[in-house]
């Protein structure tokens, strides 16, 4: 949301044809083939496999929204049954709430990692057409495609949020984020795997992905009728036919070695701020991970609504996880998690995801700059180092607007004082971040660093962009998630 664009090489599925959308080689309308079998040779039992869709017909009327079902009350425990929503299986991991917010249909940058070229393929070039002309109708078109899902899959509806208003955006964001890789195999990948291993906390299941690409179909093809042809249906076909397969495959691989998801106990709660807490919770069962990493959390008070938040230290012995949370403008988990969880309370945790880790075998110079509570993943970074006794230097910028913003100073500094190779540079600046690159041109050479940002999406830009400036190469820069790349807005 990573450079050299190439002609697509997506992996191929049993499903997906190389002519029309009307293909039959034993599959049918996005239908992947069964997961793999589990270890040991089993075959999937025939009642497991996707039966054939037909395509949605396009002279359809749009049907009635149906009311959300209000739950006048949610449980003040978090339920340990399987019952809970798959959501829609498009639906993108936002990167982890570090402050500010940003549009779904902001311009999409690119990144010079992955290599980016002018070519397109022709999938490629069909599937933009569409984006481009459904964007100023994006609204419409995501109302449209949850009253298809809702009104041809009514079982589904109850797995939704009773309140859709968090949910609405989540579909055409991952399809922008699909449609901007679409030519780069390995990030696009990637993206998709950890979307597919992150639905299983939804209960998601292999029989949903055709409903989804059904009716998807069916909003694109009557709100794209300028572009839309049986030429760019069936790119549409066979994307989505590859997408779904990634995701799936990446679930079935995670089922046999992790948990859907883990419930985790408030041990304590820590107000560092009026809108800022330190959270640390006990997870019921080991849970692995990487500093640098984030996960994502539900609270029993808003039930299948989850946010992400990135890991504030490294695995500790004890088991223990600490997240650092600020409470934004109608931010419905984040007050939860601020103002209203207190010790005792039991919260869920989805997968670890995330890309943002260190190579321990280099000794190359560590840049960090964190912005807010995107100091979170930074200090994880940091106590991940010294517990790995590598003596390699690490100069952290730890930006915020105000003093009192700088809530987790003293741990960093104390930091400091017992690792000679650690340099932690406070920088304070009012008017939104702005001060933080010029701190990164006053210091330095950066040459043999690697830099780790994490922060609001504004921060994270003009970071990228001073890093750049400061003569750190673009495949050194390493940041939050895969999203960020796709948002170019606060």
């Amino acid at each position: 949301m990573l450079e050299a664009r190439q002609t697509m090489d997506a992996p191929t599925t049993t499903s997906a044809g190389n002519g029309t959308s009307g293909d039959t080689d034993g599959g049918g309308w996005f239908t992947p083939r069964t997961s793999p079998p589990p270890p040991g040779g089993e075959q999937e039992p025939e009642g497991n496999r996707l039966a054939a869709l037909r395509p949605v017909g396009r002279s359809q009327e749009p049907p009635k929204s149906p009311q959300p079902n209000r739950e006048s009350a949610a449980p003040e425990r978090i339920p340990t049954g399987p019952d809970f929503p798959p959501g829609v299986p498009l639906s993108p991991p936002p990167a982890p709430d570090h402050g500010s917010d940003h549009s779904v249909f902001d311009p999409p940058v690119s990144d010079e990692r992955a290599g980016h070229t002018a070519t397109a393929s022709p999938d490629a070039v069909l599937i933009r057409r569409t984006m481009a002309e459904v964007g100023p109708v994006a609204d419409k078109v995501t109302s449209y495609f949850y009253a298809l899902l809702f009104v041809q899959h009514p079982e589904l509806r109850s797995m939704f949020p009773p309140a859709m208003d968090a949910q609405r955006d989540r579909l055409l964001k991952a399809l922008l984020t699909a449609a901007e890789h679409i030519d780069n195999t390995p990030v696009l990948v990637d993206y998709l795997q950890n979307l597919g291993r992150g639905h299983r906390k939804y209960g998601t299941q292999a029989e949903h992905y055709p409903a989804v690409g059904e009716c998807l179909i069916g909003a694109l093809s009557r709100y794209a009728k300028g572009s839309w042809n049986d030429e760019t249906e069936a790119a549409w076909v066979r994307t989505y036919t590859t997408i779904s397969q990634v995701m799936i495959d990446a679930a079935a691989a995670d089922e046999l070695r992790s948990p859907p998801w883990w419930l985790a106990e408030v041990v304590s709660h820590d107000l560092r701020t009026a809108d800022t807490a330190i959270l640390t919770v006990r997870p019921n069962q080991p849970y692995p991970f990487l500093a640098g990493q984030y996960t994502s959390l539900e609270t029993p008070w808003w039930p299948r609504i989850w946010r992400h938040y990135s890991f504030a230290s490294a695995p500790r012995s004890d088991g223990l996880l600490s997240f650092h949370v600020k409470a934004i403008s109608a931010g419905w988990v984040s007050n939860s998690l601020v103002h209203r969880a207190r010790p005792g309370d039991v919260l869920r945790l989805g997968p670890p995801a995330g890309g943002m880790t260190v190579d321990h075998t280099s000794d190359s110079g560590l840049l960090c700059l964190g912005g807010g509570t995107g100091i979170a993943p930074i200090k994880a970074i940091v106590e991940e180092v010294a517990e790995h006794g590598r003596h390699r230097p690490v100069e952290v910028f730890y930006g915020a607007r105000t003093g009192q913003d700088l809530y987790d100073l003293d741990t960093l500094l104390r930091l400091q004082q017992s690792n000679s190779w650690l340099e932690v540079r406070p920088v304070v600046d009012k008017h939104g971040l702005l001060q933080l690159p010029d701190a990164i041109r006053d210091h330095g050479p950066w040459n043999g660093y690697d830099a780790y940002l994490s922060g609001p999406p504004g921060m994270i830009r003009s970071g990228v962009d001073a890093l750049k400036a400061a003569g750190v190469p673009a495949d050194r820069i390493r940041h939050d998630s895969v999203e960020e790349l796709v948002a170019a807005g606060d």
